[in-house]
């Protein structure tokens, strides 16, 4: 049963790009009706678990903040779905993977041996890889700077990941965090959109329902889902389920938007797909979902 949740909560969620690019609005939009459809839910959730939340004012504020640090990331990432489509733009962001482990051993005094030097540079090589290194046959329409806002997507997600493990120091229901985040989404989305010169907070009804299926498949369904799963599987198969995101976002793109890729453009996935892979699977159990994307 366990592993039904998180098989079903990892195919809910690489549908998210896909909810983006079909709702076809711009990338703070996007964002924040992310944010505003989930929050109604997330409250009410939260409201009948709240008991069992003992988190303290720093982890609710870090909580808000990580959700301001995740409104940028999710306003960079569209963009990049924008330029390279869904399935490239959710495979350049698992790099995010990456970042964290520099930075866990720029500032937390994490090991970084070798061999883990060695597979980041390895990811770095198939992310250009994925660009197509301008060829005529890579897929997008602007594939090298859709790949290079994914990685500081990328950056920018793997900071809201320190920020949000650090929220959740107290154990209790996943809702009281998520909640909180999601709050501080709405408010970074509202401080990005004076970039966003195609923002609206009225777009038309049928994006209008997409962006309410982003929210609540997500947003909520989707990351509550895992949640549950994470603490009860093993490190290694966690990793491996969730790397199962972009790898189903890259065939609903095929299927469904014929994103065809160029023979680079595939190399370099499968490279970031292993190298994201051996990252993970050889990080503590306390960061195994650390490499899923939004």
């Amino acid at each position: 049963m366990i592993h039904l949740l998180a098989i079903l909560g990892v195919v809910i969620i690489s549908f998210s790009a896909i909810f983006v690019r079909l709702a076809a609005v711009s990338p703070v939009t996007a964002t924040f009706f992310r944010a505003a459809y989930a929050l109604p839910v997330l409250a009410i959730i939260w409201a009948v678990q709240r008991r069992g939340d003992r988190r303290t004012p720093r982890e609710r504020r870090l909580a808000v903040i990580s959700g301001l640090i995740l409104a940028v990331d999710l306003a960079l990432w569209h963009e990049s779905i924008a330029l390279v489509g869904a399935g490239l733009g959710t495979v350049v962001a698992n790099v995010q993977v990456v970042f964290v482990a520099v930075t866990a051993w720029l500032l937390f005094d994490e090991r970084l041996t070798r061999s883990r030097v060695a597979t980041i540079v390895v990811v770095l090589g198939g992310v250009a890889l994925t660009s197509g290194l301008a060829r005529h046959d890579a897929y997008g329409s602007n594939p090298v700077a859709g790949v290079i806002i994914g990685l500081v997507a990328g950056m920018c997600y793997s900071a809201y990941i320190l920020v949000y493990r650090e929220a959740n120091r107290t154990p209790g229901p996943a809702s009281g965090p998520l909640l909180d985040s999601t709050i501080g989404m709405i408010a970074g989305a509202i401080a990005c959109a004076v970039f966003d010169r195609h923002f609206s907070l009225s777009p038309g009804r049928a994006a209008q329902l997409w962006l309410a299926l982003l929210a609540i498949g997500s947003q909520v369904v989707g990351w509550l889902l895992i949640g549950q799963a994470l603490p009860a599987l093993p490190a290694v198969e966690m990793s491996i389920l969730l790397l199962g995101q972009p790898i189903f976002t890259v065939l609903w793109g095929v299927l469904l938007f014929d994103e065809r890729l160029s023979a680079l453009q595939w190399l370099g996935c499968a490279i970031v797909l292993g190298g994201v892979a051996t990252l993970s699977i050889r990080r503590p159990v306390a960061r195994h979902a650390d490499h899923a994307s939004v």
